[in-house]
């Protein structure tokens, strides 16, 4: 199973792939190199969605997308909580190359929109209904939710970042940092 690698210049996105750094909330890099990988469906939803934000006046930064289940395992024996991370036994909807964390910035400034909370917020902050975040945080929220659905996503309630293909499990394997040419995994 072979994924196509998400570039900037191609995708006309950005790539912030948080778990290649210290900026996560295990609070050191789970990935010795930073790579931004899709299932080849992903990535076509991905380009409509590219095109959609930019009619808004808008671009994407990724935060993450295809995670090998190595990753998964070491972000789990961090946090077992199945509110926020996939168990690894049941299997990750990134682990298949089927789903993606991102946001929003604005085009003309490179600024990120405010979304209430950080990538990663692992609190009811961070759900996309919460209303205790600021009302321009619900609409920026709502915009990305409209931008990422109507490309075709579905959505994870409890985290306002994260997109993936519908129904991936059982239609999409597993897969481990083996199936790159350049391993992710230190």
């Amino acid at each position: 199973m072979s994924l196509i690698e998400i570039t900037p210049g191609a995708f006309k996105v950005e790539c912030d792939l948080v778990y290649a750094t210290a900026n996560n909330f295990t609070g050191k890099p789970v990935y010795g190199r930073a790579g931004c990988y899709l299932h080849a469906d992903t990535a076509a939803l991905l380009l409509t969605a590219v095109s959609l934000a930019a009619e808004l006046g808008y671009r994407l930064r990724i935060f993450d997308a295809f995670r090998p289940a190595e990753a998964q395992w070491r972000l789990w024996e961090h946090l077992p909580d199945p509110t926020y991370l996939a168990d690894p036994r049941r299997g990750s909807p990134h682990s298949m190359g089927a789903a993606i964390d991102l946001t929003l910035i604005d085009a003309a400034s490179g600024e990120p929109l405010d979304m209430g909370t950080g990538f990663d917020d692992m609190r009811p902050l961070s759900w996309h209904a919460s209303t205790a975040v600021s009302a321009a945080a619900q609409r920026n929220r709502a915009v990305l939710l409209g931008v990422m659905t109507a490309a075709g996503f579905d959505f994870y309630r409890n985290e306002w970042w994260h997109y993936q293909l519908f129904s991936p499990r059982g239609r999409y394997p597993v897969l481990s940092d083996s199936v790159l040419a350049t391993p992710m995994m230190p």
